[in-house]
């Protein structure tokens, strides 16, 4: 059904490459409150992880989109190429017409503390985390012509809250979206964009083991962790005109992870 509020519009959506992940639920999420929907994949990505290649997920999610009635353009990208956010953003305009919604959910993650870090390992999650995000946000904005109802939504994670010591390469270049994300939202405000941070906390995407599973839904009040839904019921929200009024904020919805 269709959400009232929301007029039919257009979302990119990055990093929708896996069936039990959280780009995969957020493009449902939006198509469902009636958006055309746009997504990125890049499985060369997934195939270095230990979770593997998900081959068949992005034709899967684009036969799901259109199970909704809504168009979808599935659409494969290397955010680490400096030409891929114009690119895109062209391909969309041309196929389906000019994006309003955009949700940076592209990332780039590998474990590495102070013993481990190199500049190799600095590079990759830079350029896929920090310039991949911030160059195809401000092309988004530089295009944008409505005046209103224009949404940028990235994706952060608890970095803020505590130390992640073992990760420190992605810890700091997440940390860097969100100080982006405040200054960028007072950028571009006066042209009808909001642009908002949201940390998932611990969210259950495939790569956590039955043991951590169960040490971070101890360390949750509901007893669990999340679920992609969870976001992408909130990323929703934020895409909607009911949420105008809401910019420049990093919104940690966790389900109050840490406090049990």
């Amino acid at each position: 059904m269709i959400h009232q509020s929301m007029s039919p519009r257009i979302a990119l959506v990055t990093g929708a490459s896996r069936r039990i992940g959280i780009g995969f639920a957020v493009c449902k999420a939006l198509a469902a409150a009636g958006m055309d929907v746009a997504f990125t994949y890049w499985q060369p990505y997934d195939s270095q992880m230990e979770w593997g290649v998900d081959a068949d997920a992005p034709a899967m999610l684009a036969a799901e989109l259109q199970a909704l009635g809504v168009r979808c353009l599935p659409l494969e990208a290397d955010l680490t190429k400096l030409e891929t956010p114009a690119t895109l953003l062209d391909t969309v305009e041309q196929q389906l017409g000019p994006v309003s919604v955009l949700v940076n959910n592209a990332t780039y993650s590998t474990t590495g503390g102070y013993q481990e870090l190199d500049v190799t390992m600095l590079d990759a999650h830079y350029a896929v985390n920090m310039r991949g995000t911030f160059m195809l946000s401000v092309e988004f904005a530089r295009r944008f012509k409505t005046g209103k109802g224009g949404r940028v939504i990235n994706l952060t994670s608890g970095q803020s809250l505590g130390p992640m010591p073992s990760e420190l390469a992605y810890v700091a270049t997440k940390g860097a979206v969100e100080a982006f994300t405040l200054s960028l939202a007072g950028g571009v405000a006066k042209l009808g964009i909001t642009v908002n941070a949201v940390d998932p906390g611990p969210t259950d995407t495939g790569w956590m083991g039955d043991d951590l599973k169960a040490y971070l839904s101890s360390r949750t009040p509901a007893g669990r962790v999340g679920l992609p839904e969870d976001i992408a019921k909130l990323i929703a929200f934020l895409a909607s005109e009911d949420s105008e009024w809401v910019t420049g904020q990093v919104i940690h919805s966790n389900g109050g992870f840490g406090w049990a």
